[in-house]
């Protein structure tokens, strides 16, 4: 009768063997998708539509991936190693197409590059425990959540980075100067890169698109709060997208 060391120590072995077996190989499955399930955690946190069965599908995929590139030719050619670059390199290239789906590319705006990012590098971790470096695989899913926690509260805390952004201005007067709005733009260490202009003479309206270049923490609310005031406004609004 075996006593629970030996099975213990049949089981850690297993798991540790460089030849794939049924007990490292769900051993592995079940890790990688623990891991892809803690990265898809936070992006889904955060509104993406990747999310934690993304991350997790993603990540068994790829181990499993490298389990039959190790299994193939350790079965059938003999070869105890086999050529886990071969299913590698596929990988890298498929998962480049989910990246590229969860990217979202808008006129002027490009959102999901972060998310893209992720799952490229949640396969490369599934690789990872596919052969086996069960350590190096839990310390790269420990940074990733460092980049996309900590990095991003850091990156808001120092207003790290500019965004471009369009600021629509509806005013029920013909504008011929824009300089009120270009002082304010200034006092909030704003950059009013260009502008459009449309008019209606029989309405007497203008229709201004501002391109402008705003930190990330910009207080929007406060900054129409003060472009109304400067002409009678009908309306103001934020998009990414330029509008003519």
């Amino acid at each position: 009768m075996p006593s629970v060391c030996d099975i213990f120590s049949y089981f850690y072995d297993s798991i540790n063997s460089i030849d794939v077996n049924g007990i490292n190989s769900v051993y592995r499955l079940m890790l990688s998708m623990l891991l892809g399930c803690v990265v898809g955690y936070e992006r889904k946190r955060k509104g993406q539509t990747a999310g934690v069965r993304t991350f997790s599908l993603i990540a068994m995929g790829a181990t499993l991936a490298m389990l039959l590139s190790i299994y193939v030719p350790q079965e059938y050619l003999g070869l105890k190693n086999g050529d886990p670059g071969r299913i590698a390199a596929q990988v890298i290239t498929g998962v480049g197409f989910l990246g590229a789906g969860a990217i979202i590319q808008m006129k002027g705006s490009v959102r999901g590059l972060t998310t893209a990012a992720g799952i490229w590098m949640v396969a490369t971790i599934g690789m990872a425990v596919g052969v086996g470096m069960y350590w190096v695989s839990v310390a790269a899913t420990a940074l990733i959540l460092f980049i996309l926690v900590q990095l991003e509260r850091f990156e808001h805390r120092i207003s790290l980075g500019s965004e471009s952004r369009v600021i629509r201005i509806t005013a029920s007067t013909i504008i011929r100067d824009i300089s009120p709005y270009s002082d304010v733009m200034k006092r909030r260490h704003m950059h009013l890169s260009n502008f459009y202009v449309e008019y209606d003479f029989e309405s007497s309206e203008t229709r201004l698109n501002l391109i402008v270049l705003v930190r990330e923490s910009t207080d929007y609310l406060s900054l129409f709060a003060e472009l109304e005031k400067l002409y009678p406004t009908k309306s103001i609004a934020l998009t990414n997208q330029l509008a003519i």
